[in-house]
């Protein structure tokens, strides 16, 4: 316990009197992402980088900066118990392919996340994605009187039936985590509206964030940068690639999984963009090492039928890299749409050879990505809002 010394004035004789201060530590925010290491560590043997992994590292490193207790779960990849990265403490879960089938939902998987949360000892605890762990986490906070935050990641997360879950008993245990955590955050008001509208509670609107980085110096590439899924679409970029042969296109993504019909589609994919001329194909990057590429990008390209808020776009504006999209996450500057939203092959194709084109047009399109990027989307902003959602909370930082 820490004293400080009191000079009582009052008296003819001075006196020293010793009061104790009141003891103070910094809150402590744990995120829970268990596949987060390897972009949080810059790992670039560990084939695996998400969006949510993305935000929930910046956003860690982040409240660290400011003054928060933050601490991670992930999964075991090798990586040291209580390794710490940029101050933020990793607490180890399960291996990825640790215990029996059939067995390991329980043990390792279920006991070992258990455990994980109860030695970070957070008085918050904020978890990304539709998941069982949802359900986990809030069932765990709600147990041993900790707060807790789910964030959404994608427009899918509030249409019941919509979500990418496999098993009934997944789904309700993401459905009883979505009822009983304390707070719930969205991306857009899209997901805002439907987590009111199907599951009656108010969610949080607190956009994604990145860093800024410096404006790269004469793109001259089409880019395009995801998972390899059937829902992302990648199959567009290549009939894009294939109409405009004028133009440099470059793909980078791995497979979504480890099934074999992931990798088939993926191989697939692989084999066709290969055969066309103008198009490079790199497969799976680290996150670590994808800014090279955006570095090199004039335009972005998204083909996917639905996202969250990809953090694709975020890395695109901070370089003042236009977007061409399917998907409209309706951002607006000065009343201006940011992206540019395209309904079919041909549209995109007319839109990308005009800002590759026009000089003037891409100046326009691309100040206006810069602008809406430093005004919405930067780290700083990101954990000022989650600072204020934390503080109705109750959890706030301690007095300096």
């Amino acid at each position: 316990m820490h004293f400080q010394s009191v000079t009582n004035s009052s008296e003819a004789t001075t006196q020293t009197l010793r009061v104790a201060a009141v003891p103070t530590r910094k809150p402590r925010i744990c995120f829970v992402a268990p596949a987060a290491w390897p972009v949080l560590s810059g790992a670039t043997d560990i084939p695996v980088v998400g969006g949510a992994e993305v935000q929930q590292s910046l956003l860690a490193r982040g409240l660290a900066a400011t003054g928060y207790d933050v601490s991670m779960v992930c999964l075991d990849y090798g990586q040291p118990e209580q390794a710490v990265v940029d101050g933020v403490t990793v607490f180890k879960a399960f291996r990825p392919d640790e215990g029996l089938p059939g067995l390991r939902y329980i043990y390792p998987r279920l006991t070992q996340m258990l455990g994980a949360l109860r030695r970070a000892d957070a008085d918050l605890y904020y978890q990304r994605s539709t998941a069982m762990l949802t359900g986990v986490v809030a069932w765990f906070c709600s147990r041993n009187r900790r707060k807790s935050v789910y964030a959404a990641a994608s427009d899918i997360d509030f249409l019941p039936g919509k979500q990418q879950i496999d098993y009934r008993r997944d789904r309700w245990l993401f459905e009883f985590g979505l009822r009983n955590v304390d707070e719930i955050v969205v991306q857009n008001q899209r997901q805002q509206a439907d987590c009111l509208d199907n599951y009656h509670r108010n969610a949080t609107l607190i956009p994604s964030c990145c860093r800024p980085v410096a404006a790269p110096r004469d793109p001259n590439e089409i880019l395009w940068v995801g998972t390899i899924r059937s829902y992302k679409r990648p199959e567009i970029f290549l009939n894009l690639a294939r109409c405009l042969p004028q133009f440099c296109f470059t793909m980078v993504g791995g497979p979504g999984g480890s099934d074999s019909s992931s990798i088939n589609y993926f191989r697939a994919i692989e084999a066709a963009a290969k055969s066309i001329p103008n198009l490079r194909f790199h497969g799976f990057v680290p996150y670590s090492e994808v800014d090279s590429y955006f570095d090199r990008a004039r335009v972005f390209v998204n083909t996917s039928l639905y996202e969250g808020f990809p953090n694709t776009f975020l890395q695109s504006w901070a370089r003042g890299v236009p977007v061409v999209s399917y998907f409209d996450t309706g951002s607006r500057h000065n009343k201006d749409a940011v992206v540019r939203v395209v309904a079919d092959e041909p549209a995109a194709a007319i839109q990308i050879s005009t800002l590759m084109s026009n000089a003037r047009d891409w100046r326009t399109a691309s100040q206006r990505s810069l602008e809406h990027f430093s005004d919405v989307h930067s780290v700083d902003s990101a954990v000022s809002r989650y600072a204020r959602l934390f503080s109705r909370m109750g959890i706030v930082p301690a007095l300096a």
